[in-house]
């Protein structure tokens, strides 16, 4: 219908350059049309009193827009419009038809034929004779790259992954030296070469097309969504963990047809189930978020599989479920507890971490002026003249708790080293109420006010020996530090029935950033009593309060509320404090393909960037794989070392990564270990949908277009309007138009019609 009344087809339009042959120079058509408007319109003002009463209107001004379009498209036709565009010349250019063979296109949809099948039926009912009428064509097939096939029967839907970008990208590179006019691609878009990430085309490989110009064409297949099916999107979960501590994962999920239905989430370390929570599920096609707790258990190298239990009717249950690597380590984190007076706080705090095997509290305690009881230390020398004052004795320990200690109680210098303790070791501080504590404590005026998660109130009389009742925030319901019971309304009411606390601090304003996780209730007022935040590469917090020891004098004998609630305080406070070396990797789950980047940052014994060391890494890994790596200093970052290395088989890995010093006799300066798994055709079985979005993407992006597989009949003749290969710009005429005589007629013709009807012929 388009090419009837506009004589070429619409991509002539849509992918040409409107061109004006006349001699006459351009910018005189819009002048001329613009002048001969307005004086219409005077004339049109001028004679508007002597007019018929039924012109005196707006249908004055329509007869005006009438008359105005018919001069403007006279001048236009003056002016000889045409449209240039670039075709392939015929039989001297190739049409690249490229197939999807992945296992998804292998999918059946409601009619019961594959998608694979489908694109076949299509190429073969009659388009691909009609592309080789004007064309050669070559055939390839798509999974992880592409790769030349001699016909189509060749093509069986067993690829284990489908990478759009870098197929194109390699198919561009291979064929530079042919003349390719247009790709043709029929897929379901679906590209996981980022995994089960949100799927995307590089930009490299859209760069390498445009270098080309080469247009493609894209044919999608495949429903644009499933009746029935529940799909994991994600699990956000730590790469490392503390033997037998509280995890916290997040699980991101979609589902379609089971909305407001019960469904059981899961995470299992091989056959044993670590635990299940139900959750009810969302709308339809609405991103579902869910926190999910579980205990680490013991030590090792653990490939984690979270799931989501199968629903009646599920169309695909491949993506029910997704791996995580998390390495657990049983290591003891040492955490320097400084206490300025004999209390019961300090008592149970330790009783506490007592039962805690990875964790061990080294204390500080001020019985007088001027001495101090020192308990676990490693040897007699440590802590020998109280706080450390340099930084190779204090960034050795993971965590500081400072409890009812006045801040003049450190040197400027002390107090300096606690800063560079948290902003540069990324280490953690905890600071407890008490009456040397916090503001009572002169802390809002010292150097470190900063370092506090909260505003501190002014005056030193905000510690008060009086009771006080504590309740979960909205984020202490999800927090894992405050997760006594995994339910969370049943964790909420546990928190509320918790014995009154002796004493509470008045902590002041949370500051931008911090997060309360739970409140005080005193009197009509609520204050918070334990605050969060990150500071620099570390944390801090702020327990307002030195009587949670109440907790364990006052529940039953046996309950675990206070040892469980300073267990998990403590591991968050050391989860994160790096040791000299930390070792990384951009991300530990590959999919397809085994490209591994391996980082380490090293830093010395006062946590300075290390510039002079060797560092090597040691691979173990499935079938025996068993490799030693070297990796070599970053020029743009000290202390920074990075080397690339190839996984070639899938299955879990481990790597550990040792620095040494260089010399005549070398030590260590520290190691790190980390966890990796590459896993093949799994990132094939999400997203099984088509991705019409992509596939339209990508044919904006190139020049080409997108085609439903069911309305096929002008590609052929569309598809040899292309920049590439070997092509020839044409003119193409716009006077003779139908369209153009219609308007001619019907302009006066209806301005005739309307004037005989408002009577004023």
């Amino acid at each position: 219908m388009f090419q009837l009344f506009f004589k070429y087809p619409s991509p002539v339009f849509a992918k040409g350059r409107l061109v004006l042959l006349a001699t006459w120079p351009a910018w005189l058509l819009p002048v001329l049309i613009i002048g001969f408007a307005c004086g219409l319109a005077l004339l049109v003002r001028l004679r508007m009193r002597d007019a018929a009463p039924k012109l005196q209107s707006w249908r004055a001004w329509v007869v005006w827009g009438l008359q105005s379009t018919l001069v403007a498209l006279i001048l236009l036709l003056l002016w000889q419009p045409a449209i240039t565009i670039s075709a392939l010349n015929s039989q001297q250019n190739i049409i690249a038809v490229v197939v999807d063979d992945s296992r998804s296109m292998a999918i059946p949809d409601s009619n019961g034929k594959t998608r694979e099948s489908a694109a076949l039926a299509a190429l073969q009912g009659g388009i691909l004779s009609g592309l080789q009428k004007r064309f050669q064509t070559r055939f390839y097939r798509l999974g992880n790259g592409v790769r030349p096939i001699g016909a189509l029967k060749n093509i069986a839907p067993v690829e284990t992954a489908t990478h759009i970008g870098d197929g194109l990208k390699q198919l561009v590179t291979e064929t530079s030296g042919l003349p390719i006019g247009a790709i043709l691609l029929l897929s379901d878009g679906g590209e996981n070469a980022t995994g089960m990430g949100r799927p995307e085309i590089g930009l490299d490989a859209l760069q390498s097309l445009r270098n080309r110009r080469l247009p493609v064409h894209t044919v999608g297949f495949g429903k644009f969504e499933s009746a029935h099916d529940v799909e994991l999107e994600d699990v956000s979960v730590a790469a490392n963990a503390v033997a037998n501590a509280r995890v916290t994962a997040t699980v991101s999920m979609i589902q379609h047809g089971y909305e407001g239905q019960k469904a059981t989430l899961t995470v299992r370390d091989g056959n044993k189930m670590l635990a299940a929570r139900e959750v009810t599920l969302a709308s339809n096609g609405v991103l579902q978020t869910e926190p999910f707790f579980f205990f680490a258990g013991a030590a090792g190298a653990k490939n984690l599989r979270f799931g989501i239990e199968p629903l009646p009717g599920e169309e695909n249950l491949s993506n029910n479920a997704i791996a995580r690597p998390i390495l657990v380590s049983d290591a003891k984190r040492r955490i320097l507890y400084v206490e300025g007076e004999p209390r019961w706080e300090f008592k149970f705090i330790r009783r506490a971490e007592e039962d805690d095997p990875t964790v061990q509290l080294v204390s500080m305690l001020r019985t007088s002026e001027n001495k101090i009881y020192r308990q676990g230390i490693s040897d007699p020398s440590e802590l020998a003249d109280g706080f450390p004052v340099r930084p190779e004795d204090l960034f050795g320990y993971a965590g500081i708790i400072i409890g009812s200690v006045d801040a003049g109680y450190f040197t400027p210098l002390q107090q300096e080293l606690l800063r560079e303790y948290v902003d540069r070791r990324g280490g953690g501080v905890l600071f407890l109420g008490g009456r040397s504590s916090l503001s009572d404590g002169g802390w809002g005026a010292s150097s470190l006010n900063d370092l506090l998660p909260t505003f501190l109130p002014a005056g030193r009389n905000n510690f008060h020996r009086n009771s006080a009742t504590v309740q979960l925030t909205a984020e202490g319901i999800n927090s894992p530090i405050t997760r006594l019971l995994d339910d969370p309304a049943k964790n909420a009411e546990r928190w509320k029935k918790l014995t009154y606390l002796a004493d509470y601090q008045d902590a002041g304003s949370p500051k931008p950033g911090a997060t309360v996780l739970v409140q005080m209730n005193v009197g009509h007022r609520k204050l918070p009593m334990l605050i969060t935040q990150s500071y620099g590469h570390g944390r801090t917090a702020i327990v307002a309060t030195g009587g949670t020891w109440r907790w364990q004098m006052s529940e039953p004998l046996g309950d675990p509320s206070h040892d469980l609630f300073w267990q998990q305080l403590l591991r968050w406070l050391v989860a994160d404090s790096p040791g000299p070396v930390t070792a990384s990797m951009p991300a530990r789950n590959l999919m397809d393909e085994g490209h591994v980047q391996l980082m380490a940052q090293v830093r010395d014994r006062q946590f300075q960037p290390a510039t002079n060391v060797q560092v090597t890494g040691h691979v173990v890994g499935p079938e025996g794989v068993n490799a030693l790596i070297e990796l070599t200093p970053s020029h743009d970052t000290p202390g920074l070392y990075q080397t690339e290395w190839t996984a070639e088989k899938p299955g879990t890995y481990l790597a550990e990564v040792t620095a040494e010093s260089v010399g005549n006799q070398p030590q260590e300066l520290g190691r790190d270990v980390l966890t990796f798994q590459r896993e093949d055709g799994v990132a094939e079985n999400f997203h099984t949908e088509q991705n019409r979005a992509l596939l339209e993407q990508l044919a904006v992006q190139t020049g080409g277009s997108y085609w439903e597989g069911s309305d096929l009949k002008n590609l052929p003749s569309d598809i040899g309007y292309s920049e590439a290969g070997i092509s020839v710009r044409t003119t193409n005429e716009l006077w003779d138009m139908p369209i153009v005589f219609l308007l001619l007629l019907g302009l006066p013709i209806t301005e005739w019609l309307l004037r005989r009807k408002w009577g004023v012929v």
